[in-house]
């Protein structure tokens, strides 16, 4: 029998806003499968949504660096274990130096970075701060030529969320303005057909369970199930959704007015999938739980 942790439970109940014998009850339901679990959820409850997790709690900086012909950009992570830390220039300028070491060598990975001297320059810093200190992801997008197309960021005022976009036509502006868009909106995609098959097989058993409760026909049923469907494709496709700075204007249009398609974008925001523990809120759930 799989046992149910108080963190867990915590984990469950701050990712979807429900109560906490509910989330329990789920848990236990779905044998500990946090995922299957938020899926029962959804089909029982109504729930549009779940967060994503919310112990996603690590701290550190993202950093952008754009070539000065703008065909070429990188975007790198680098985390520390408390925002005091991050805020530390000994660690602002690990960062940078892991943002320029990336930059100047497109092909590495992390892995490849630390190897090419980061790593001991990591570890005197994590042995001077006495905090771990872990470059965790970089990413590049890159035009062969300046000709083909422009490469631009944004990164939002305290470091937190970074993005690197690629255009073909437009300029550096529009392209500024639709990274700090999925910065703000943080799309799943570009383009609806780019939404995973998986994703979409789960959404719609999620809004069958719901629509089948109706009693309707099933001819309606469908017609729901498939409305419910293209709407949330909308939602996280990024030429779909109306433009952060011109809500009566979607991201599709304001591309095609200046002529301009979007090749991709990067979003990374600092601590996104990691979990970090708060004991002493695990602790009080616990306490409740047992009694």
């Amino acid at each position: 029998m799989t046992t149910i942790t108080a963190s867990m439970v915590k984990e469950l109940r701050e990712r979807t806003g429900l109560g906490m014998m509910d989330c329990k009850k789920a848990l236990a339901e779905a044998a500990g499968d946090m995922e299957k679990a938020i899926e029962d959820l959804r089909k029982a409850s109504g729930l549009k949504a779940a967060k994503k997790a919310s112990r996603v709690a690590a701290e550190g900086v993202v950093m952008t660096k754009i070539a000065e012909d703008g065909n070429y950009g990188v975007v790198i992570e680098v985390n520390s274990e408390t925002d005091f830390v991050a805020r530390d220039e000994n660690f602002l300028a690990f960062a940078q130096q892991g943002l320029e070491l990336a930059f100047s060598n497109s092909d590495a990975d992390v892995p490849a970075l630390l190897d090419a001297g980061l790593e001991d320059t990591r570890q005197a810093l994590v042995q001077k701060i006495g905090e771990n200190i872990n470059v965790r992801r970089v990413a590049r997008l890159q035009f062969d030529d300046a000709n083909q197309g422009i490469v631009e960021s944004y990164v939002h005022s305290n470091n937190k969320i970074a993005v690197l976009i690629s255009l073909q036509g437009g300029d550096e502006t529009l392209a500024r303005d639709i990274a700090m868009h999925v910065a703000a909106v943080n799309p799943m995609v570009v383009r609806p057909e780019d939404v995973p098959e998986d994703v979409l097989a789960k959404e719609s058993e999620i809004y069958s369970a719901h629509a089948r409760e109706s009693g309707k026909p099933e001819e309606i049923v469908e017609k729901m199930i498939s409305g419910r469907l293209r709407k949330f494709v909308a939602e996280v496709s990024l030429l779909e959704q109306p433009f952060v700075k011109d809500p009566d204007t979607k991201v599709v249009d304001l591309l095609k007015e200046a002529g301009a398609e979007i090749v991709q974008f990067v979003r990374y925001e600092v601590g996104d999938g990691i979990e970090k523990e708060d004991d002493d809120f695990a602790a009080e759930v616990a306490a409740q739980l047992n009694g």
